[in-house]
């Protein structure tokens, strides 16, 4: 505790020494009463001298050992406080240094060797974890959404935002936890010919922001965000229709191909599909629904796999056994 406060006083580069000589003297303090509410306030100590000699990444190593160790310590509060302070400095580095081409930190004290951002995250995760109804609990997980967003990881970003909207609905982020996770949707969205699972979240999100936050989009810029995530909704769902009433069309299945120009029509007027739909009813309006059946004797040999009827039997050759024989035996 002398050394601690001795460190205060000091100027910088002394005050870092004498606080890694404090943390070593905390460290062997905890080590001495093992279990005990001792260690708990000689850890906390440790991670704090650790903080204030600019070891970064050692003092978050000791921070979580406490949170691990004593899961009620009675610094938890500060201890999340400090790990958030730490996990935020290191993306702010991060992105300061994207540009940089050595990988590998090997002199800064302040930072992991590898993966700043990473790790930074990784802290911001373990917060939650921690204490997953601290005050700071929200906070890290909108800020790890807000990194997984800047390093384009929409499906991990995805998970943290759906998470604070369902655990904290009731936190100062939860706004923008539902319009920045329209559009992650959106972009974890891979095209027509994929899942629309994502698209139809997207839907049901903006249903709910305009439900739940109707005095928010009150303001011009957050309307206008909505209002083209949904067009953006609408305009991918009927670009889906576009696409299986196309390939219906291309196998000449025109009764099927009518049945999604048409759905497109009804569903999405609004849409530059819609024009392009009645465009192609009307060149495919007199084609027969089905195409003619080609090979038509495959059929007889091969019958369809659904068909309840019994399987054919096989002509029998003349001089053989007159016992039937079918396909299946």
């Amino acid at each position: 505790d002398s050394l601690f406060r001795q460190a205060s006083s000091q100027a910088d580069k002394e005050k870092r020494g004498t606080f890694r000589k404090a943390a070593k003297l905390f460290r062997r303090a905890g080590e001495a009463a093992p279990g005990t509410a001792l260690q708990q306030d000689a850890m906390y100590m440790q991670g704090e001298s650790l903080f204030f000699a600019d070891r970064l990444v050692d003092a978050s190593e000791v921070y979580e050992k406490l949170q691990e160790e004593f899961p009620r310590n009675r610094h938890i509060d500060q201890v999340a406080a400090r790990l958030f302070a730490i996990s935020r400095y290191w993306i702010e580095t991060a992105e300061a240094d994207k540009d940089k081409w050595v990988p590998i930190n090997l002199t800064d004290p302040k930072k992991p060797r590898v993966d700043v951002d990473g790790h930074a995250v990784r802290v911001l995760d373990q917060i939650r974890y921690d204490d997953p109804t601290g005050r700071l609990a929200d906070d890290a997980t909108m800020a790890a959404a807000a990194e997984f967003i800047r390093q384009e990881k929409f499906e991990d970003a995805d998970e943290f935002l759906t998470d604070l909207r369902e655990a904290f609905a009731d936190s100062e982020h939860a706004f923008f936890a539902h319009l920045l996770g329209i559009n992650v949707k959106l972009e974890n969205y891979r095209g027509p010919k994929y899942s629309g699972l994502v698209l139809e979240e997207a839907d049901e999100l903006v249903k709910r922001t305009r439900e739940l936050y109707p005095d928010k989009l009150q303001q011009k810029d957050y309307a206008e965000r909505v209002e083209k995530a949904a067009a953006t909704v609408a305009y991918l769902k009927a670009e889906r229709i576009r696409y299986r009433a196309e390939y219906r069309e291309k196998r000449h299945e025109y009764g099927a191909a009518r049945y999604y120009y048409n759905l497109r029509v009804q569903r999405y007027p609004a849409t530059p599909h819609a024009d392009s739909a009645r465009e192609r009813l009307a060149k495919i309006e007199t084609y027969p629904a089905q195409p003619p059946q080609r090979l038509s004797w495959l059929t007889t040999i091969f019958p369809d796999s659904t068909s309840t009827d019994a399987p054919l039997e096989m002509n029998v050759p003349a001089g053989e056994s007159e016992e039937p024989k079918t396909l299946l035996r």
